[in-house]
């Protein structure tokens, strides 16, 4: 009962982080949400600290998940599937760049391990985009440079989509975070890679591309 009782919790900070801000938040407003008196809040977490580093454990362990689902295939397929995953994990955990700054100057623990995931995910888009290159998905790099400058702007999007819709007050789906995804790498794609990505494209659910 304990556990399920926690997973509440957590449940609820980052529901009310999402929606308030993660400084804005008392634990108060965490028991009412949970359906929980404060008392048997403080009894699974004593501080509001202690459950803001939870949250992270648990957004940290999904994150891996993320990273270990690279490359399963050698097909664009794969990128597709990875990115329904990283729009669900952005999309719930919307607070963290949000309150990056606030995490940076409270939690220097979690701001490191932050840097260390990202630059995971960072090298393995720029290993994607080598590996599609030997497969002929993707044009020869047309100059030195350009293959890392699409890294890091596929991984900017990747990153920071979600927040830029909400500060445009812009819809926010799956379907038009892939689209600016892929948009970074259309222009590189060859005739066999386009061929395969519109393949991909025209399998997706009229949901997924609202």
């Amino acid at each position: 009962m304990s556990a399920i009782t926690k997973n509440k919790i957590i449940e609820a900070a980052i529901h009310l982080f999402n929606e308030k801000g993660l400084s804005n938040v008392r634990l108060q407003q965490i028991a009412d949400e949970t359906g929980i008196s404060v008392g048997n809040l403080a009894y699974h977490y004593s501080n509001k600290d202690l459950i803001v580093t939870s949250v992270y454990e648990r957004l940290f362990e999904e994150f891996s998940e993320i990273l270990a689902s690279y490359m399963l295939q050698p097909t664009l397929a794969d990128m597709e599937t990875q990115l329904d995953r990283y729009f669900e994990f952005f999309n719930k955990y919307r607070f963290y760049l949000i309150d990056l700054f606030e995490i940076e100057r409270s939690f220097p623990g979690i701001m490191e391990q932050w840097h260390s995931a990202v630059s995971k995910m960072h090298l393995q888009i720029r290993r994607r985009i080598d590996f599609y290159g030997q497969k002929k998905l993707l044009v020869m790099e047309p100059h030195p440079g350009v293959y890392d400058l699409l890294t890091n702007n596929m991984w900017m999007t990747i990153v920071f989509w979600v927040p830029q819709q909400i500060l445009k007050g812009q819809p926010i789906t799956c379907g038009k975070f892939k689209e600016a995804v892929w948009s970074q790498s259309l222009p590189y794609l060859t005739p066999s890679g386009l061929e395969e990505f519109f393949a991909l494209a025209a399998t997706r659910s009229d949901e997924a591309l609202n």
